[in-house]
Formats: C-alpha cells, structure tokens, sequence
C-alpha cells in the first residue's frame, strides 16, 4: 500500500548521476545554498576629481628680502635644569634669613623661660627620647644616679615631646656619673643621648635646629652619617663584642658609689 508522504523523495541513484550535481544541490538547505551563491555585483564609482595645484616655484626670488629684513634677537629661554638650580637658591636664601632671625632670637638665659634649670652646671641634656616620656618618667630614670632639683622634656605649642629634655641634679659628682654611665641606655625601648648642656656654658653656642649641634647623623650618606645611638661608638664596635652584655656586665667601683651616696642622703 503506497504512504503519502510530507517531502518529496529524491531521485534514484541512477538518475541523479545522469542529471548531474545540480540535482542533488536542489535538496541542499538554504544555509548551505547561501554558500554558493553569487556575490552582488561591485557598485561604480565615479573617478575622483583631483583639484589643480599650484605651480612650484624657487626662493631665489626672496632672497635679497631676506637679507634686508630687521630680524628680532633671539630671547633664550630658561632651561628646566637652570630653573631647578634657581629654586634651590631661592630656598637657601630664605633657609638663610629665617636663621638669622632665629639666631637673634635665641636666647637660652632669658629671664622668661620658666622652665630653665637653676645651674647650668648641674644639668644635663638628655637626647632621643621616646615621645611618651614624661618629665616625671625622666626623673625617675635619673634618680638612679643621685638627687633630682629638676627634670624637664620639650614640647611644641601642641604639647607633644620633642624628643629632648633636661635634668639638673644636686650634685656635681652624680651629673659626672651619670654623664659617663647613662649615654646610650635603653629607656622605653630607645637608646639615649646624654651630654651636658651646652647653651648656657659654651660661648656662642647655636642648636641644631640653627645650624649647630654635634650630631652627626644628619651630615650626608649612609657612609658619613653617625649609625649608632650615644657620644661615642658602643663597646661592641669598639672591642667586638656584644652590646647589650657589655652593658649588663657589673662594673667594679658601682657598689662603692651606691655606698657613698647612701651616706651623703643620711647625712
């Protein structure tokens, strides 16, 4: 019994290799067919229409106007490396006035200062201090070495540490021990600088913030800039050995002073 069927069926065999590949390409879907088909054909164009140029001609005829043109003089520039090196002296300058003011201004015996020690003599500059010492924390650091009359840390016009300060003692014999003993001492997890004060015994002393001072960390490179803490190098660098054990070590002579100092305080 014959089935209608929804496409038609394709040719035998026999007959589409007769008829070609045409046939065959009949029964082909339109994506694939699309392949095949010709391209559209190329638009015309009209040819371009290029504008007349002028005629080329020389100079020579500009020549003697040249020559009798008033040229302007040349106005040099200023180069990138000159106005760097112009700054810096402008900065120096002012860098320069502003210590000169200053230097007038300084004035370490001033009757003004309330915070100044009674001797100078007697006083001693402590250097490098952690920002949250106070002036009572710096007292009882000191007070190992004898009597405190005075203790006193810088601050700004906010309040804040400056990181340096003073201490006068009562005696000359425990500011020579503690000059000698304290230098370099770890106090709040930094090492100390002490040294003596030097504003009011040395003639024509300027800080460091004025162009003076003795500090040496500050005077250029890595290879020229003092890399340990204190007057002198420590002992380890000296001798070779290590820091914090020198340091420790007991001292001969330390238990003859406590001594002594007991019995001044007795007396």
């Amino acid at each position: 019994r014959h089935f209608p069927t929804p496409f038609a069926l394709p040719p035998p065999l026999s007959l589409s290799r007769a008829a070609g590949t045409g046939t065959m390409a009949h029964y082909l879907p339109p994506a694939i067919m699309a392949l095949f088909a010709p391209r559209p054909p190329i638009p015309y164009k009209e040819p371009i229409q290029k504008r007349k140029m002028y005629p080329y001609s020389g100079v020579s005829a500009y020549i003697e106007k040249l020559k009798q043109y008033n040229h302007p003089k040349p106005e040099k520039m200023e180069t990138p490396l000159e106005r760097r090196k112009k700054r810096k002296a402008n900065q120096k300058t002012r860098q320069e006035k502003r210590l000169k003011i200053q230097t007038e201004k300084y004035n370490p015996k001033h009757p003004d200062n309330v915070n100044m020690t009674t001797d100078a003599f007697k006083t001693l500059f402590v250097a490098r201090l952690n920002y949250s010492i106070t002036a009572e924390d710096l007292k009882q650091e000191f007070e190992y070495y004898g009597p405190i009359v005075k203790s006193h840390v810088v601050t700004d016009k906010s309040g804040k540490s400056r990181g340096y300060g003073f201490v006068e003692f009562d005696s000359s014999r425990d500011l020579k021990e503690a000059y000698k003993d304290a230098d370099g001492r770890k106090v709040n997890k930094r090492r100390i600088l002490v040294d003596v004060e030097r504003g009011r015994t040395v003639t024509n002393w300027k800080p460091r913030r004025l162009g003076g001072g003795l500090g040496g960390s500050r005077k250029g490179g890595k290879d020229v800039n003092q890399r340990f803490s204190g007057r002198e190098p420590p002992a380890n660098e000296r001798r070779g050995g290590d820091r914090d054990r020198d340091r420790d070590r007991p001292q001969f002579g330390r238990r003859d002073r406590d001594r002594d100092r007991q019995q001044r305080r007795a007396a």
